[in-house]
């Protein structure tokens, strides 16, 4: 196996939101299907990301309208841009997601999900478990996430 740099492979695109944006924007903007997740920030920095199954779950739950940051997954596993892509799907393995924020001093660069992985890495390398525990709201309309997700 060839060890490619993530800098190589990641998306560095706009495909980002603000957590005060409405989830139908970010439901219209995952329509498209070059954009596989939006990495939510605030000031630059990675505060979560929301991915098509995130709004379906909200929208399961409740039809009422709510910004982006109730729906999204946080806090975000992230990954230095210097990494390797074998540290990546590492990484996603480990914590059971497909979709990594690619940050640099601290600063969003670009992200990388398993489907970008996938040409360049064993398939046995890209095999992610997620727990099989529902998605919950919590108290105040954001998402519960089970410990190690």
């Amino acid at each position: 196996m060839i060890d490619v740099p993530l800098e190589r492979v990641l998306t560095r695109s706009g495909r980002t939101i603000q957590p005060e944006a409405p989830i139908t924007e970010a439901a219209e903007r995952l329509r498209d299907p070059d954009v596989p997740a939006l990495v939510v920030l605030e000031d630059e920095t990675v505060v979560g990301i929301v991915t098509e199954s995130d709004i379906v779950a909200f929208v399961a739950e409740t039809l009422e309208p709510h910004s982006v940051g109730a729906v999204m997954s946080s806090p975000v596993t992230e990954i230095s841009r210097h990494e390797s892509l074998v540290a990546a799907a590492e990484t996603m393995r480990a914590d059971g997601v497909k979709h990594l924020p690619v940050v640099s001093d601290g600063a969003y660069y670009g992200l990388v999900s398993a489907s970008t992985l996938a040409p360049y890495l064993s398939r046995h390398r890209l095999e992610i478990d997620r727990e099989d525990d529902p998605i919950r709201l919590g108290a105040d309309g954001g998402r519960e996430i089970p410990a190690g997700e």
